[in-house]
């Protein structure tokens, strides 16, 4: 059972955020991570921040959202149980692409896993060029 005043974790360590807009969400979502996971959340989050200056956040389906506004959502990332995984909605037009390929004929994946942190640059960049491009709308 979650403690008083915090996410319950969900399959994967998954912190369950609802749904909501702004920083405020996704701070709370990011505290709630396990471990060396929420060190990863908040390292995202920096380099996302400070990456896209125009910057729309919010937490969907259990997840931290970002988008640029008028262009519509770029990525998110989840946690699970070995890594957290960071969507890019339009991955495919990434150069270098990120390296994990999903059902979704846009979407890359890049997987952090403990062992090996983020790749700040490489991943400041994937966010930069995602910036530039027409985000995603559900």
């Amino acid at each position: 059972m979650a403690e008083e005043g915090k996410p319950k974790l969900l399959a994967g360590g998954n912190p369950q955020v609802p749904k909501g807009d702004g920083d405020g969400p996704v701070q709370t979502y990011i505290e709630a991570m396990p471990g060396w996971k929420r060190d990863v959340g908040r390292k995202l989050d920096e380099i996302i921040e400070k990456t896209v200056p125009d910057l729309r956040k919010g937490v969907r389906w259990n997840s931290p959202i970002y988008g640029v506004p008028g262009q519509g959502w770029i990525l998110l990332f989840h946690v699970y149980t070995k890594y957290v995984k960071v969507t890019f909605f339009k991955g495919t037009s990434l150069e270098p692409m990120p390296p994990v390929v999903s059902k979704h004929e846009t979407e890359r994946y890049y997987h952090v896993f403990e062992d090996e942190g983020v790749d700040e640059k490489q991943f400041a960049s994937w966010v930069e060029q995602a910036a530039k491009l027409p985000g995603w709308e559900p």
